[in-house]
């Protein structure tokens, strides 16, 4: 398979070279006349500057707050405005003219200052077009700017921070020696979410495991979250949702940035980005060095941290061949150790009854590529990436190893019209995963061939609809159909509401929670002539306000609720000699058997969000109600699913003075979770400060995490005797407790 991957890899690369070595053919260019003028007073903003993506055309504005900015060909662009002291502001737009007549479009964008805040339009990338999330009937949510920024000074090494307070989704450690863990959104285990890399699926099956790990949020300028089946498009996995992570692009002006943070936990975060874009090419590059010392606050004698060391490189090359066309070109490389385990054995002292570990030493290596161009209205995508993820998983007298070679191609044509937009293609999706040593007959080999199309139409200027169709060939599964439709309602200017759902499948796999629970051990592969692919029905219903109350303040509410019914659920066996919910990776001789569940699993329930601002101060409130059963026999009829908080509420207050200083207060709130003994936790509060101020080339940072130092022994041992040969309880609450971080950025 990995021969036929690069076989592939080349006839793509191939096929482009040919394709630009031919393009000789001029096409027509308009030009976009840009007024940039203070919202309050209308007088004009001289050195504003304005950028049109995709391209990044930009330029500043003369005397008069007037710019020019030269449109390759008519279609859909983003349009970013800023000028200091001011908000940003980013419109979608679609500019008109032909080929044999450019024309001549105007715009007025009349920013807003800094004082009186108001929502920033964002553009997104995950419904396959680049418009604003207003216009957008699929709901997405897109964690940006500040927010970004924010979380990224919280917990530098990786992306868990950016997920687990948002609204709806969770972060749930499934090992608690190594701080293995998964993100569930509304409910559903971890596998049912993709989780993507410029829309590209670097991380699935065997390499989503760690992956949430291993991904420093530093290097990126946008997280887009769509919640509910997200299967019509981009295939199998989808079917709580996606988390497409978009990276930063370089612009003309350089940006050279580095960050160094430190915690009270023995952690260390080293990490620098470099962007910059030419006139003909473009250039990032990040990377980055996390080490942690093995942390025991509780003194429980194992590592509520673990020790490790891990690097990260990503490097990628933009080449603007003419005003239409551009190729991306990118690597993406990280390298872990991790060990967690008994203390005495992490300090060398191992005897006959301090021996228990965990070691996860894993590669993980990635090719992108992507080849865009631009047509009068419409414009093809090419996408490729080929991954490879190696994994050395080792405790005491036990050891799993194995790899993944996986590839992605699709090639893709959207042509936007006057009202209507459409978007169609076809990928080729292959995943081979090799288990070394004694395979226990493991090892698979997937491919997958599927197509989509989406049409986005608005009907009325109050009514807008989107519908797609993906079909799905799998070589061991058969044919899946996806339909999917969304429709949103613009009920005034204040007022909108969406509507959609669709179908969703997962292909079988043992890399679940469950298996990784027990590191694999003696779980029993995939029979493919009785397993049954995981499918699922869904949808969800918001409604979103928004308005300014007394002139002073800005205020949002968005009311979401949501269903999805997942059917033939892959189910992990227990022998009856395990206690439900310990787990003893190491030592237990059982058999663990996947199997499908005779009965479906419901998640059901409603998110509630809350932002009003007012001048430099923001408060944002959240609440989510979920609640998710099984209703099949092997549990507990209509018991709800084990470590899920039925109730969770987000509050989270900002002053933040624009370019200057930061300080915001935070306060979580999760409920009791049941447990798979049939018990349930208690429930608990985390709340956390944090504050930073800022210079122009420089920014320093503090933040306190969890200052009320929730920690689960503090309540409930995690770790059961015997030592040597220890077994753990699942992971509900924090483990590290109080942890104190800070450190310093500058800006180049």
């Amino acid at each position: 398979m990995l021969t036929q991957s690069h076989d592939f890899m080349k006839f793509i690369i191939v096929s482009l070279w040919l394709t630009l070595s031919t393009l000789s053919i001029a096409w027509g260019q308009g030009s976009l006349r840009v007024t940039i003028q203070d919202a309050q007073t209308g007088k004009p903003l001289p050195g504003a500057s304005a950028v049109l993506m995709p391209g990044q055309i930009g330029t500043t504005a003369d005397t008069s707050g007037r710019l020019v900015l030269t449109v390759p060909t008519a279609g859909r662009y983003g349009l970013t405005c800023s000028f200091v002291g001011y908000q940003t502001q980013t419109d979608s737009l679609t500019l008109s003219g032909t080929v044999d007549s450019p024309r001549v479009d105007s715009l007025m964008v009349r920013l807003v200052p800094s004082e009186g805040e108001e929502l920033e339009e964002v553009v997104v990338t995950s419904t396959r077009s680049n418009r604003s999330i207003d216009d957008i009937p699929t709901r997405i949510e897109a964690i940006t700017g500040e927010e970004l920024e924010e979380k990224a000074n919280m917990r530098p090494g990786d992306i868990r921070m950016q997920l687990n307070e948002s609204t709806g989704i969770q972060v749930q450690q499934t090992s608690p020696v190594s701080a293995n863990a998964t993100i569930r959104i509304q409910g559903l285990d971890g596998r049912y979410t993709q989780i993507l890399q410029d829309g590209l699926p670097l991380y699935s099956g065997f390499a989503a495991g760690l992956s949430i790990l291993q991904i420093p949020p530093l290097n990126l300028r946008q997280v887009e979250v769509i919640k509910g089946s997200a299967s019509t498009l981009y295939g199998g996995g989808a079917i709580a949702g996606l988390v497409n992570l978009i990276t930063k692009r370089p612009t003309a002006e350089r940006e050279l940035s580095f960050m160094a943070n430190g915690t009270t936990a023995q952690g260390l975060d080293l990490s620098g980005f470099w962007g910059q874009k030419w006139k003909k090419i473009g250039i990032t590059l990040f990377a980055a060095r996390n080490t942690q010392r093995e942390y025991d606050p509780g003194k429980t004698g194992f590592s509520a941290l673990p020790n490790y060391e891990r690097y990260t490189v990503n490097p990628r090359l933009y080449f603007y061949l003419n005003p239409t066309v551009t190729l991306t070109v990118g690597a993406m490389g990280n390298w872990e150790n991790r060990i967690g385990g008994d203390m005495q054995v992490l300090a060398g002292r191992q005897d006959e009854q301090h021996r228990y570990f965990e070691r996860n030493r894993s590669d993980r290596l990635a090719s992108q590529l992507q080849f865009d161009k631009r047509f009068e209205r419409s414009v093809l995508t090419i996408k490729n990436s080929v991954s490879f993820f190696k994994r050395i998983l080792t405790q005491p007298d036990y050891r799993f190893t194995g790899h993944q070679v996986a590839s992605f191609t699709e090639a893709s044509y959207t042509h936007t019209g006057e009202r209507s937009e459409w978007i169609g293609g076809g990928n080729l999706w292959t995943e081979q995963f090799t288990e070394e040593g004694t395979s226990q007959g493991r090892n698979y080999q997937y491919v997958t061939v599927g197509g989509f199309v989406q049409n986005n139409y608005k009907a009325a200027p109050w009514l807008t609809l989107e519908a797609g169709l993906r079909g799905d060939y799998h070589n061991r599964f058969g044919f899946f159909a996806l339909p999917r439709v969304s429709v949103l309602f613009r009920l005034s200017e204040k007022l909108t509401s969406r509507l959609g759902g669709g179908l969703g499948y997962k292909a079988p796999t043992i890399f679940t929670e469950e298996a990784e629970s027990v590191a694999f051990r003696n779980v029993r592969p995939i029979d493919p002539a009785t397993a049954q692919p995981e499918t699922s029905i869904g949808g969800n219903f918001d409604v979103n306000y928004r308005t300014t109350l007394f002139d002073v303040l800005d205020v949002s509410i968005n009311q979401l609720f949501f269903y999805t019914r997942l059917d033939h659920a892959l189910v992990l066996d227990i022998p009856a000699i395990i206690t439900p919910g310990v787990g003893t990776p190491g030592t237990s001789p059982a058999v663990y058997q996947f199997t499908n569940a005779n009965g479906p699993i419901d998640s059901r329930g409603l998110e509630t969000n809350v932002r009003i601002g007012y001048e430099a101060f923001k408060l944002y409130a959240g609440y989510s109600l979920v609640d998710t059963r099984r209703k099949y026999t092997g549990a507990e009829y209509n018991s709800p699913v084990p470590l899920t908080a039925k109730h969770r509420v987000n509050l989270v207050a900002v002053y933040e003075l624009e370019g200057k200083f930061r300080l915001g207060l935070e306060a979580y709130y999760n409920s009791r979770k049941p447990l798979s003994t049939g018990e349930y936790s208690r429930p608990y509060w985390l709340m956390g400060v944090m504050g930073e101020r800022r210079w122009e080339r420089l920014s320093i940072f503090l933040n306190f995490e969890n200052i009320l130092n929730i920690r689960q022994d503090r309540y409930q041992p995690w770790v059961l005797a015997p030592l040597d040969r220890p077994s753990f309880r699942e992971v509900w609450a924090p483990l590290e407790g109080f942890v104190t971080n800070g450190g310093i950025k500058l800006f180049l």
